[in-house]
């Protein structure tokens, strides 16, 4: 059966990205189809930052506990892996997604499941179930927000050894012994934190000299220190040159660049990402398949008036949050378009701009410390050109910092734009300080100037009297 259908706005992929495309369009009175070859939901609900997170939570909270007197002796067994292992489960809704249909179905957006390809300008092709087949048009834009996919790297013997990507190591329903991790990004780095604590033995295999190596260098040392005393091994300056795992069961062998045999029960490559653009239907419009997809600032294909691209696969920031809002930011682009209202191209933090990607981009690392960044390190401002001076302080020295936990270590820097007397970025590291985050996006995306930031006034005692501080120590 083939059905010919034309909507307002036809999106690819429905993610948390695709999503936010869809609840903007349809907020606007546009009609809107949506196309998903696996889970409503996408990466982020099933296999990323939702079970990763749950499975961190357990770590983190004992690892909180054990720095609090009195409490500490309480806490000092094996945590409890089948319990976290179910507490993740129940997150990702057991891998089922009823529940996303039914939210979709409640905005009136219209699901086609099955494989979605561009064939030439506004017109999507839909492989569906049991041999359905359908042709949507779009009036207005079509927006892919297919996200992107685990990189495995091309090694010999990696191809029959059944390695965990990203994917994997969040659903994985039994603790391996030994758990050997390859890369030091943030996947390879929360893995580490999240498999030692549920009683894995984790060696982590870093190329370069240290781990997270996008943010201040302080933070990745904070972090290797700690999973060390937790018990992991960290290997830097190391490569793995082949796999061995005879029959893609048992232990497997690793084979180091020196020569040197590595083996465990299961091992990890956390090691990049690709678009998942392939077999999409770029070529019909003169794109490459596979490639990233370059946009302006409303997220719109460069060269095109109607494809717009959102989330991991423009390569702007691969964060969920960020490909959330870049979606708030497209669905708004995209109405305004059809209605012939005029775009506010030239207003900077305007509504149909992603700027943020470019200057307020926030992160959080969930391990133990918690590593969190957003804007520029102090090594991509001074790249920049911009005149800048670096304050540090030791949060150690904060009052909240002591309360909230014995031998609290951590560290924060804040980037300061001397000639605009403005934050271009702040960064922190230690237990507890995601939640610090967000004062910092604000300062960052609003460009407060810092005489106004002397009066917002932190709380006593809290880990955030070390906005003073940095405030103090800039000012002499």
């Amino acid at each position: 059966m083939t059905e010919a259908v034309e909507f307002d706005v036809v999106v690819l992929g429905a993610g948390p990205v695709g999503e936010n495309v869809v609840d903007r369009t349809r907020a606007a009175g546009l009609s809107t189809a949506v196309v998903e070859s696996e889970l409503i939901g996408g990466e982020c609900s099933y296999w990323a930052c939702i079970p990763s997170k749950s499975l961190l939570r357990s770590a983190l909270a004992r690892a909180d506990a054990r720095r609090v007197p009195g409490l500490r002796h309480a806490v000092q067994g094996p945590l409890d892996a089948e319990a976290v292992l179910a507490h993740r489960d129940e997150y990702v809704s057991h891998w089922k997604d009823d529940g996303q249909v039914g939210w979709l179905d409640s905005i009136g957006a219209r699901l086609y499941r099955g494989q979605g390809r561009l064939n030439g300008p506004k017109k999507v092709l839909v492989d569906g179930p049991e041999g359905e087949h359908h042709v949507l048009t779009a009036r207005h834009a079509v927006v892919v927000s297919t996200g992107s996919r685990a990189v495995l790297p091309d090694i010999p013997g990696l191809a029959g050894a059944k390695a965990w990507t990203s994917r994997e190591a969040t659903s994985a329903h039994r603790v391996p012994g030994r758990l050997a991790i390859v890369g030091g990004g943030v996947v390879g780095v929360e893995m580490a934190t999240a498999w030692q604590a549920l009683g894995s033995h984790v060696i982590l295999l870093v190329r370069g000299g240290g781990v997270l190596p996008r943010m201040e260098p302080f933070v990745g040392e904070h972090v290797v220190e700690a999973l060390t005393e937790a018990g992991a091994t960290i290997r830097t300056h190391t490569s793995v040159t082949s796999v061995e795992r005879r029959g893609g069961t048992g232990p497997v062998t690793l084979v180091l660049g020196n020569g040197e045999r590595i083996e465990a029960d299961e091992v990890l490559f956390a090691t990049g990402r690709s678009p998942r653009t392939d077999g999409i239907g770029l070529e019909t419009v003169g794109l490459a398949p596979g490639s990233w997809l370059p946009v302006d600032d409303s997220c719109r294909v460069d060269g095109s008036d109607w494809l717009y691209a959102v989330g991991d696969v423009n390569h702007r920031a691969l964060l969920t949050h960020q490909g959330k809002y870049q979606a708030r930011i497209t669905g708004a682009v995209i109405a305004a378009r059809a209605q012939h209202v005029p775009i506010l191209e030239t207003d900077r933090w305007g509504a149909h701009a992603a700027t943020a990607d470019h200057a307020a981009v926030p992160q959080v690392v969930f391990t133990d410390p918690e590593a969190t960044a957003v804007g520029l390190s102090l090594a991509e401002a001074e790249a920049a050109g911009h005149r800048v001076r670096a304050v540090d302080y030791d949060l150690a020295s904060v009052s909240g910092a002591g309360l909230y936990g014995d031998g609290y270590r951590g560290h924060a820097r804040m980037v300061v734009d001397l000639d605009r007397e403005i934050l271009l970025g702040v960064t922190f590291v230690g237990p507890g300080v995601g939640e610090l985050l967000h004062s910092a996006t604000v300062a960052v995306a609003g460009e407060v100037p810092i005489e106004r930031l002397w009066h917002a006034v932190p709380a006593f005692p809290t880990i955030s009297e070390v906005w003073l501080r940095l405030l103090e120590t800039y000012r002499g």
